[in-house]
Order: C-alpha cells, then structure tokens, then sequence
C-alpha cells in the first residue's frame, strides 16, 4: 500500500525534538521536509547578515540530522508549496506558527489556499510557552505591564505543555522527488571573512543548543539571579539564537530548568531564568496586538521627540569607537561573536538614544544586521524599551551612566579588557574613564587618547542634561 505524502514546511523549528507539526506529518505517511529562503515575502524584514550566516550552519546541521534528505529552495513560499503539492501529491503540510506580521498574513492565505484544493494545512505551536492570544486580562484586553503579565496571566494560565520526544521514526519520501538546491545556492554566507570568524564561538544546530543548555544549567543558572549581570561571568544562558532558530524549544528550556532547580536547590535562580523566559513571551505577545512595533513607538509622544542627525556619531558607536570603553566593549562583543551580554545592551541602547541622542530605529537596525538572535519581536521591543517608548519601558530619564555601570557590572575590567584590549594596562581606577586619567598613568599604559584609543564622541554628563531637555520638550506638548 502506497503510503501518502507529507510535507514538514521547516522555518524557525530547525530541530526533531520536542517539535509538534513534525510528529504531526511523520504520522502515517512519508516526510518530505523542506524549507524555503522567502526573502521576497519578508520584504524589509528579511534577515540580517548574522543571522543568514547562522542559519547557513544550522540547514546544515538540521540535514544531517534528516539524514540528508531536507530539500532547500528559495523563493515566495506560496509558489513552492504550490508546486511542491502539484509534483508529489502531497496530503498534508505541516509547520510551526511564527509571529512575525508578514509571516502571519502569508500564512493564513497559503492554509486558505491549500484547504480549497483540499490539501491538509496544520499550523502548530512550538515557539511559544503560551500563545499570544491566550494571555489577556480578565477584561479581555492585553497586558502592557510586564510583572502582571507574567505572573497573573502566564503562570496563572495552563502550564506550558511538556516536551514530546521527536518522531519514532521517519521514513522519507524518496531522494529523486522535489529535488532542492544545494546549500551553498541560498548564498547565506558573507564573502568576507567576518561570519566565519563569528561562528567560532558557536555550535549551531540542535546538538548544540543542547550542549549550551546543559553547560548553563550545570555552570550558570545557580546565582543566575544577580551574577547574570556580570558579563564575565558564566551566569547568562546564551541560548537566544537556538531559541530564536528552534534549535531548541521553550518547552525544553523551561522544564529543563525546573528540574535542574531542585536539584540545585536555587528555586530564586530558576524563577528569574524562567522570568526571562517570560519576557520573550511579552515581546511576542506586545507584537501579536502591535504590528508595526518594529516602526511606531507604543508611546506616542515620542512621534515628537527631537532625535538628532549625526552620521558620525553612529558610525562611532557601530564600530566601538566612541571613547567610553564599557560601550565601546559591547559594540565590539557585538561585531565578534554575533551577541551581546543583557546588561551590556542596556547599556550601549542608553548611550545611544540619551546620550547621543539617536532614534532607536539606527540601534534596533544595526542589532538585527549583527546579532546571530535578532528576533523581530524581541529587538524591537526591547528598543522601544530603553528608549522610554515602549510597554512597561525604562523611563526615559533613567540614563544609563556608562563609567558607573562599568565599575559595577565589570569591577574587575576582565570583560573591558577582553574586548578594548588597547585599555589593558590602563588601572582599574581609570578604565571606565580613561579622559580623567593622569597622563604619566595613560603614557605607563601605552594609551595616548585621539591616537591609539579615542577621546570620548561625548561628554556623558553634559548629554544626559541634553537628553532630559529633549525629553522635557515632548512632556511639556503631552499635558
């Protein structure tokens, strides 16, 4: 008996555990998995250089693990499928939902489309711990604070759903049908050297994001509470991108985690480490009632705020030339490895938008070019967030100073001097402001400032005032 066709449609679930739609088409018929490269459909929203280079290893992590029978194509996705349908016969596709808006509008026409011609179209959740739309206030509306969100509606409402195993087994439709492209056609990879230096500090794929996972469990998530804000430290999960890509499932994470706690017995750690969970379901349940949060502040004084045009400025943060070495640390961080600690993004975005009193939308830009987790709901929220403009944001007089937060978050310099190391010899009293420093002190480090490390691109003191006269401007036309 010949067995029908079934299509698994991968996207931003590049694993076999803990992957529902999958399980879902290996049922009872032959697998046919494929993903498509739609940059047309993504229009302005495709993805950025660090993330083509990611998921460039990731594809070919993911066939190796179908045993070298994912197809690749490129192109606009409702064409493929169409055509896909047409050659095999296939009965069903299936794929994970994403909840990017241009995904969401394709997605539901191509399920319309498809269940007209009679074709079984199944979306499933296995990005989420709670769908966006499941988590709203007794009245109906969504939440916009975030503590409330997460602890009234998320853990008020049904746990997240264990992990499933992946499928028994797969058996594969054969080689010589829907032939795809090679890899190398769907031109990920950078011609410079850039991503492959990058990717040294990765493992992508699921057997990596598995590996991450426990070293964080067993090295990170006791004291994760207060040393995550310590960049040097091992306390930060780094499992964003695997996350953002489906190398591994929030379902996984959580229960991971909870287990690990008690094992622990540091319930406080794994709380906060779930919390942060949590925010990632805030962003992607802010963007579900907020489409155009890539672009329009939520806030909408903000529409009038006075943000300053300084090419020069920008290309000096982009590059981690600013002067202020704790910035300059991150910025550099950033272009290296493709990520970011958490604490030094605050830091950095604050520079940014109050200091040097630029829009958001350069820093939420940049960051979706260069960092190998750009997630269209959590950049842009977390933009809107340090720029005072967001949901349940930093108010935008809290200004983020630089040479302090570096004296608090690295006493010690080892994550400064790992990422400046033209400031290594400098003492740990002038690090973090290296301008004040006594010459003789500068000269005995081998720093001259404006020759072999800039002088600061501002002044913070004098910014910040700068800032809360901006910001004065937009309160004053508010009330």
């Amino acid at each position: 008996m010949t067995r029908p066709i079934h299509i698994h449609w991968f996207r931003q679930d590049l694993r076999l555990q803990d992957n529902p739609a999958l399980r879902k088409a290996a049922e009872d018929g032959e697998l046919l998995p494929v993903f498509i490269l739609d940059d047309e459909n993504a229009g302005t929203d495709a993805m950025g250089a660090a993330s083509r280079v990611w998921l460039h290893h990731s594809l070919a992590a993911l066939d190796r693990s179908l045993k070298g029978h994912l197809r690749l194509f490129r192109g606009r996705a409702e064409e493929i499928l169409q055509s896909l349908v047409q050659e095999t016969g296939a009965g069903r596709i299936t794929w994970t939902r994403c909840y990017e808006p241009w995904r969401q509008q394709r997605d539901r026409e191509i399920k319309a489309t498809l269940k007209k011609q009679g074709t079984e179209a199944i979306s499933l959740n296995g990005n989420l711990l709670w769908e966006p739309w499941e988590i709203s206030k007794g009245d109906g509306t969504p939440y916009r604070v975030f503590t409330p969100f997460y602890r009234k509606g998320c853990l008020a409402a049904q746990a997240p759903r264990p992990p499933v195993p992946a499928p028994e087994q797969l058996l594969f439709a054969r080689q010589e049908l829907a032939e795809g492209l090679e890899l190398s056609a769907l031109n990920l990879l950078p011609s410079r050297s850039w991503g492959h230096d990058m990717m040294q500090h990765w493992i992508a794929g699921e057997e990596g994001a598995h590996a991450r996972l426990q070293e964080f469990l067993h090295k990170g998530l006791k004291g994760y509470k207060e040393d995550r804000n310590i960049p040097s430290r091992p306390n930060v999960s780094r499992l964003s991108p695997y996350l953002h890509f489906g190398e591994i499932s929030p379902n996984q994470v959580w229960y991971a985690a909870e287990a690990q706690g008690s094992v622990l017995d540091c319930a406080r750690d794994r709380d906060h480490f779930q919390s942060e969970l949590g925010w990632r379901e805030f962003s992607h349940s802010l963007l579900h009632y907020n489409p155009s949060l890539k672009t329009q502040n939520l806030q909408s004084q903000f529409d009038a705020f006075p943000w300053e045009d300084n090419p020069a400025a920008l290309r000096a943060w982009q590059r981690g030339q600013t002067g202020i070495p704790i910035v300059d640390a991150g910025m550099r961080e950033l272009w290296q490895t493709g990520y970011m600690h958490n604490r030094v993004r605050m830091i950095v975005g604050s520079f940014l938008v109050k200091n040097l009193l630029l829009h958001w939308h350069h820093g939420e830009r940049w960051f979706w070019d260069t960092l190998v987790d750009a997630d269209h709901a959590n950049n842009s929220a977390s933009w809107q967030w340090i720029a005072g403009c967001g949901a349940d944001a930093a108010p935008y007089f809290r200004i983020f100073n630089a040479v302090t937060q570096g004296e608090k978050f690295d006493t010690d310099g080892r994550y400064t001097r790992r990422f400046v190391p033209e400031l290594a010899s400098v003492p740990d009293k002038w690090l973090f402001k290296p301008w004040e420093a006594p010459a003789g002190e500068l000269q005995m480090a081998g720093v001259t400032l404006g020759q072999n490390y800039p002088h600061p691109v501002v002044d913070l003191g004098k910014s910040r005032q700068k800032a809360l006269a901006a910001y004065d401007t937009i309160k004053r036309k508010s009330t």
